[in-house]
């Protein structure tokens, strides 16, 4: 059973409910933050979105990350401090890349 949740969260699936939606966006370094953590039993992984202007477009990657957290705000938090330190490390590069 455990190689099925291993498919899932590697391909999308889910089994925790109904996802969060994505917080208010916020503005860092020039690029936008959306959190957007993924419920997965009750657990929280760090997840989100990170946008900014390429030639004048705007592009929207998503990250996910394996780490998880039992309380939502924990995890938007936490999923708010990987996209800053994402930006901070690749900077306009990332949105080069289709995901992180």
């Amino acid at each position: 059973m455990a190689l099925g949740k291993l498919f899932k969260s590697l391909f999308g699936g889910t089994s925790g409910g109904a996802q969060p939606k994505p917080s208010e966006p916020v503005d860092y370094n020039g690029f936008t933050i959306e959190a957007a953590p993924i419920n997965e039993d009750g657990k929280f992984r760090t997840a989100g979105y990170i946008s900014g202007k390429v030639d004048g477009e705007i592009k929207r990657i998503q990250f996910i990350r394996a780490d998880q957290n039992v309380d939502l705000q924990a995890a938007i938090d936490h999923s708010m401090t990987k996209a800053r330190q994402i930006i901070d490390e690749q900077g306009n590069n990332l949105l080069g890349k289709t995901h992180l």
